[in-house]
């Protein structure tokens, strides 16, 4: 159980007394007025992309086809909204729970910890998935884990789909030179190696010696021109290091392209004086700003940058999960779900009860204790499952051998 960390919170809510189960998760309440924000947001991250880039054609003319191809997404998933099919724009899979490291805190390993666990997917249904989010409008996929360059096969599914992005959020450790080859030659697949801070955090939290290899693999993958960008756990303890100018400057100068601040969510017992206070959450806004005119980087901070389309974007408003065994989940911290795509298609199982039951009742993720709005209410995640749980019937029947949108 999350402890309320020594500072104030901002008052929340009460929740609709219609909130406790799925019979009524039909019923069209759903505010999708967001949507086009959020679609002009990730062009501006690909925009960005562009500029960093013009003294490397190649990489600029990518992203600029990327562009294109992003706009014709959005277009694909409002197709599918006006036939009332909700598409979210960005898929994240983690591809195994299995992982080389035993970091502190990792939410992969505390949710596996009692869970009994069914096969992962199968290379064969991971493509099918990837070929399926594709054709839905998926903008972007993005690959995690456990340690998602475990899966061998991984980097030769992304090659067959040049369209779309995969970042692909890694350790750092099996980065050889076989696996450069495939980032250097599928400019669609972006490394994202985690970093915790300087040596003395990232040996802490991931293993002693972890940031030298880490720095090691940035130095390879910037000697070979690969775009790659940085995921940065950002806690109470290291706040001040990874914020600090000087060592933002320190990933751009060794290649990073893309810095990801993400808030930690205390899901493991004893980290919960790692969770941010108000003052550190506000000054983190207030530096990734600074930051995005500062260095020649892309900036995204999460949850931060889902305020400006009204708060959390799980449960498929701007993205929705699925975990090694194939449940559709609404967020990596949330391991709840009534639905799982070895059983359905991605069509039925973004038709999920318990995801547009969460949609519709929005409000309730107002309060932003901990980083992670679903986190902190997830006996209100439970409740709405636990009318049906285990159930993984779509909300309504799709005709599943049609893929074209009409």
């Amino acid at each position: 159980m999350i402890q309320e960390a020594p500072q104030s919170r901002r008052h929340k809510p009460p929740r609709p007394a219609a909130a406790a189960t799925l019979a009524d998760a039909g019923t069209p309440a759903d505010d999708y007025s967001y949507i086009p924000a959020l679609n002009d947001a990730i062009l501006g991250y690909f925009r960005d992309a562009v500029r960093i880039t013009l003294r490397e054609p190649a990489k600029s003319i990518f992203f600029l086809r990327t562009i294109l191809w992003q706009r014709k997404a959005a277009l694909v998933r409002r197709k599918w909204q006006k036939s009332d099919l909700h598409v979210p724009a960005l898929l994240i899979v983690s591809v195994t729970s299995k992982c080389n490291l035993r970091c502190k805190g990792c939410y992969a390993f505390a949710h596996d910890k009692g869970k009994s666990k069914g096969p992962e997917l199968s290379d064969a249904r991971l493509r099918t998935l990837v070929a399926e989010a594709n054709e839905l409008g998926i903008s972007a996929i993005l690959f995690a884990g456990g340690e998602p360059l475990i899966r061998k096969d991984l980097l030769t599914i992304t090659r067959d789909f040049p369209s779309v992005i995969f970042p692909i959020v890694t350790n750092g450790t099996l980065i050889d030179e076989g696996t450069l080859d495939h980032f250097r030659n599928q400019r669609n697949v972006i490394p994202v190696i985690s970093v915790e801070g300087d040596e003395r955090d990232t040996d802490e939290r991931r293993g002693v010696g972890m940031h030298k290899r880490l720095q090691s693999a940035m130095e390879r993958m910037r000697a070979k021109r690969i775009f790659f960008g940085c995921s940065l756990t950002i806690t109470r303890s290291n706040f001040a290091t990874i914020t600090d100018e000087r060592f933002i400057k320190s990933l751009t100068q060794a290649g990073a392209k893309l810095i990801l601040f993400l808030e930690y969510v205390s899901v493991e017992a004893g980290t919960e004086d790692w969770i941010l206070t108000d003052e550190q959450r506000s000054a983190l806004a207030h530096k990734t700003e600074r930051f995005r005119t500062q260095f020649p980087a892309i900036f995204i901070a999460i949850p931060g940058d889902e305020d400006q389309f009204g708060g959390c974007l799980a449960a498929g408003r701007g993205f929705v999960h699925v975990s090694p065994e194939g449940d559709l989940e609404p967020c990596p911290v949330s391991p709840y779900s009534d639905a799982n795509v070895r059983q359905l298609s991605l069509k039925e199982a973004l038709q999920s009860r318990l995801l547009r039951a969460i949609r519709q009742r929005h409000e309730t993720l107002s309060e932003m204790e901990g980083g992670c709005a679903l986190w902190t209410e997830r006996e209100w995640v439970r409740s709405l499952l636990r009318s049906e749980e285990g159930s993984a019937t779509p909300l309504r029947g799709f005709d599943l051998t049609r893929h074209e949108v009409e």
